[in-house]
């Protein structure tokens, strides 16, 4: 009797284990993390990235939001880098984690939906963490203040970067140093402040996607929160989860109005170059929705841009409208951050247009940009338009140091990545009535002309070799330098110290006349399809080249390998398509300085410009030391 006994209660217990484990493993992972979530003894993380590494360089290799994150279990701990005074342990994934303790006491509050964060400000900044790091109880207390809600939608870009767009409720806060992204793990990323979107008027800021949350879907809407060291109230911040994130590769992302139409900018529609689906499978939407909303023909569908005619918006008075894009076959709209608001027309005097111009997207180019504005400036540049495509370093200050010597410089704020011939596109419809021509060139190139050798500096030089009717683009040749044997930035500028490059030339570069350009405003980066009456011309290397600096030193070419702004060039942090033209030879796909490196690409010894420049623009100072005017 004792052994039936012992047996049932054997059997009794096993199933028991056997149901609780079964349990457990059909349970999804996704509702457990939400339980303890919303649990008061679950404590968020700040995830601050790893100072020591940059998205698309070393061995970061989470380039793309498809990319498998499979980091090796390790034990292994690092410091930070010695100008850092602030001892704190990385762990294997190569994030810094705290554990701030929520309160236990909450008052729920009611979140707004679509904000980033109902009510939430954090009681420090990034520097008291750090500086906190030796205590005992390193805690980061998050807090929820009734006035601290800010409306804003957001975008997973490349690279695992969260762009945070901030609608008009969000005031005239001028200090943008102590935001935070929260996300729906309890997870904290520093903000970055990085611009403004115009019509209506936007900030944005930026944010890593902390690294557990990229093993998990949907992405979510982080909610962006504020430092304050007035009095809070507590509340739980994160009642419901928030919308899932905007994807970049699927969305309208700029608008312009124009005389005759409304032209969209979209990514995701015409993904491959020279592969364009037709105007007819699209409509162009104005309002939330089709129902609500007005819709017009789609004229033209090339690449980016989608042209459309005009809406009737007297329904909508002059509130801006949200403009999209509704692909007909599946009745789908394409999520939109773009807005249109019909224009009052005022009567002012057109401004004189520039004989030539000069447009290029840039980024982290505050060192450079000086030598290439002087320079062309002193062969014939008129004005100099700067798409900056996100830079952080301080290209503002350099611009105004040279706006302030009557240099003609307007800098539009273009975060798109990967976005370039839209961002040229865009400079066509906008400098139509400003410019003549344009020059599409890098910040890295510089036009040259060997007839220019011994003539004195003159702004008629390079207009002097502009084309006439019927010809309304001339394309340059390019010759490629490369590191010249040095191995850092030389001082003295590009143009003194990279004097030896490949033999032959590789592609072109163009100056277009804007009235030229067809409506579609396709274009192959630095050319441009063109009117029907209208041709190109290629001139021959003895009459004008361009000078590509493309191959500089390993710390300038490792900065560039981070990041293309063309849409159609090969993404070099990749591991496809190694054969491709667009890559360097024998760089491979990892930003790692290969062997000999500096020696690399000299066929042939090329002082022209060199000569030229040094004598334009060589000065000695007070102490007699030889200097270049741009290094005053």
């Amino acid at each position: 009797m004792a052994l039936n006994i012992r047996t049932v209660f054997l059997y009794v217990l096993a199933s028991i284990v056997f149901l609780a484990s079964v349990y457990h493993i059909l349970i999804p992972t996704a509702s457990i993390s939400s339980d303890r979530r919303h649990s008061p003894s679950f404590n968020p993380q700040l995830y601050i990235p790893n100072p020591r590494l940059r998205p698309y360089v070393d061995n970061n290799l989470i380039i793309h939001e498809h990319d498998a994150v499979t980091p090796a279990a390790t034990n292994d701990t690092r410091t930070v880098p010695e100008e850092s005074t602030n001892s704190v342990g990385f762990i294997a994934d190569d994030t810094i984690q705290f554990k701030p303790q929520i309160p236990q006491s909450r008052n729920i509050s009611t979140e707004i939906e679509g904000t980033v964060l109902s009510n939430t400000t954090i009681v420090t900044n990034v520097d008291s963490v750090f500086e906190e790091t030796g205590s005992k109880n390193n805690s980061l207390h998050v807090y929820l203040n009734s006035e601290s809600s800010i409306m804003n939608v957001s975008i997973l870009f490349p690279s695992w970067e969260v762009l945070v767009i901030v609608s008009l409720e969000f005031g005239d806060d001028t200090d943008y140093t102590s935001y935070f992204c929260l996300f729906d793990t309890n997870e904290i990323s520093p903000a970055r402040f990085s611009g403004t979107l115009t019509s209506p008027d936007r900030k944005t800021f930026t944010c890593q996607l902390p690294m557990r949350i990229r093993r998990r879907l949907p992405f979510r809407h982080p909610r962006l929160i504020k430092t304050s060291d007035q009095a809070k109230m507590t509340s739980n911040p994160l009642q419901s989860p928030s919308s899932e994130l905007l994807r970049w590769n699927f969305i309208v992302y700029n608008i312009i109005e124009t005389e005759n139409d409304i032209v969209l900018f979209a990514k995701g529609i015409n993904n491959r170059q020279g592969i364009n689906r037709s105007p007819t499978e699209f409509k162009c939407l104005f309002g939330d929705n089709t129902v609500n909303g007005v819709t017009t023909s789609v004229t033209s569908s090339m690449q980016e841009v989608f042209r459309c005619q005009r809406p009737d918006l007297t329904a909508f008075s002059q509130n801006p409208v949200i403009a999209s894009l509704v692909i007909l076959q599946t009745n789908q709209v394409v999520p939109s951050i773009a807005f249109y608001a019909p224009e009052r027309k005022v009567a002012i005097a057109s401004p004189k247009k520039s004989l030539l111009c000069a447009c290029t997207m840039v980024y982290n180019v505050a060192k450079f940009l000086k030598e290439w504005v002087m320079y062309h400036s002193k062969i014939g540049v008129d004005k100099f338009i700067l798409y900056d495509n996100g830079s952080d370093d301080d290209l503002g200050k350099i611009v105004n140091l040279l706006k302030s010597k009557g240099y003609n410089i307007e800098t539009r704020f273009w975060l798109w990545p990967k976005t370039q011939e839209a961002g040229f596109s865009h400079a066509v419809l906008l400098e139509k009535n400003s410019c003549h021509w344009m020059m599409y060139i890098d910040i890295d190139e510089f036009i040259y002309s060997p007839l220019w050798a011994s003539s004195p500096p003159s702004k008629l030089l390079l207009p002097s070799l502009l084309p006439s009717r019927p010809y309304g683009q001339i394309m340059i040749r390019c010759l490629e330098f490369g590191p010249s044997n040095l191995k850092k930035h030389p001082s003295m500028g590009v143009t003194q110290g990279y004097t030896c490059r490949k033999e032959m030339e590789n592609r072109h570069k163009s100056i277009v006349l804007l009235d030229a350009i067809d409506e579609s405003l396709l274009n192959a980066i630095h050319h441009f399809k063109l009117k029907e009456r209208y041709k190109s011309i290629k001139v021959h290397l003895d009459t004008v080249v361009v000078n590509h600096y493309k191959f500089q030193a390993w710390p300038e070419f490792k900065a560039k390998f981070r990041r293309r702004v063309s849409a159609y060039v090969v993404d070099w942090t990749r591991s496809v398509n190694l054969q491709s033209n667009d890559r360097t030879p024998g760089l491979g796909y990892r930003a790692v300085e290969p062997e000999g490196w500096a020696e690399r690409f000299c066929e042939v010894y090329d002082h022209r410009l060199k000569d030229l420049t040094r004598r334009w623009f060589g000065r000695r100072d007070d102490r007699m030391i030889f200097r270049m005017e741009w290094q005053k």
